[in-house]
């Protein structure tokens, strides 16, 4: 077991992989990670699709955070290139889509995983400002859409694809930041709409909504944000959740968003996948 990732390597230690995803393209969009211990859901799907024998296309803003996902990618012998992409920028996801035809040949799992809460200014209603609201509203929502207009024009022409949003439970909480409840509250819908639209297609658009996951951006955020030590941020979210009492953990996500890409998923479309060990069963 590697214990940095949660997961068996590929290579060394009798572990063969079923490949799910083999000679399947696919873009990850968020595929770089914030400052902090452990891995981010982004870059732990990258290296779950590419060990499932996917060309991966891993695209962040900054392109160091993606090259280091794509490097460790290329370490265990599988595929992997890196793009810079700022999501607020439409050229840039078409270049980004763009890409991935060109480098491989085809365009066959788009993965959204770009969201932003406290890190970009989110607050509760009575606090929050016009600009915070539109830069997570940017990032969040309308960078998504954008993503998936310019990755639906290929996979309609291919007439197969698989789209996986990435929301949150917070759509479904008592969250207290508005922005990013709204925001991914609307993916959601965005996700429902890209489903019926496209299933004549063959296309298919499902998401993800993540609860307590022990990542980077979720734990060392807001150990920062509140001058906290991290193992008290961690072990307050991990009493919250009723499965095991403890978060979850961008493998759990990844594992997910594996199996909605995936030709075992191929009669799965529009649905909002919970992985948040039952705290929102647990929310009264």
């Amino acid at each position: 077991m590697d214990k940095s990732s949660g997961q068996t390597p590929a290579k060394g230690l009798g572990w063969t992989p079923a490949l799910r995803l083999e000679k399947k393209v696919a873009v990850v969009i968020g595929a770089g990670q914030s400052a902090g211990e452990g891995f981010g859901n982004g870059r732990a799907t990258a290296m779950r699709f590419a060990r499932e024998g996917a060309r991966v296309l891993a695209v962040d803003r900054r392109l160091d955070s993606a090259e280091e996902t794509a490097a460790m990618i290329r370490s265990e012998g599988f595929e992997c290139a890196a793009f810079a992409a700022d999501v607020t920028r439409e050229a840039d996801l078409a270049a980004t889509m763009a890409e991935a035809q060109k480098r491989w040949g085809s365009l066959d799992v788009l993965h959204n995983n770009v969201g932003v809460s406290l890190g970009g200014g989110d607050a509760e209603l009575l606090e929050i400002t016009e600009e915070a609201f539109d830069n997570v509203f940017r990032i969040n929502l309308r960078g998504m859409a954008f993503a998936c207009k310019h990755a639906v024009k290929i996979m309609r022409e291919q007439r197969s694809g698989a789209i996986i949003n990435i929301s949150s439970a917070a759509a479904l909480e008592n969250y207290p930041y508005v922005a990013y409840k709204t925001t991914k509250a609307a993916v959601i819908a965005l996700t429902q709409q890209l489903a019926i639209q496209n299933a004549p297609f063959g296309v298919r658009a499902n998401c993800i909504l993540p609860g307590l996951i022990d990542t980077p951006m979720a734990v060392d955020t807001r150990a920062r944000k509140w001058s906290l030590p991290r193992e008290q941020v961690a072990a307050e979210r991990d009493a919250k959740v009723p499965l095991r009492g403890r978060q979850g953990t961008a493998w759990d996500v990844a594992n997910a968003a594996l199996f909605l890409a995936s030709d075992e998923a191929n009669f799965i479309t529009g649905i909002a996948m919970l992985v948040d060990g039952g705290r929102v069963l647990d929310a009264g």
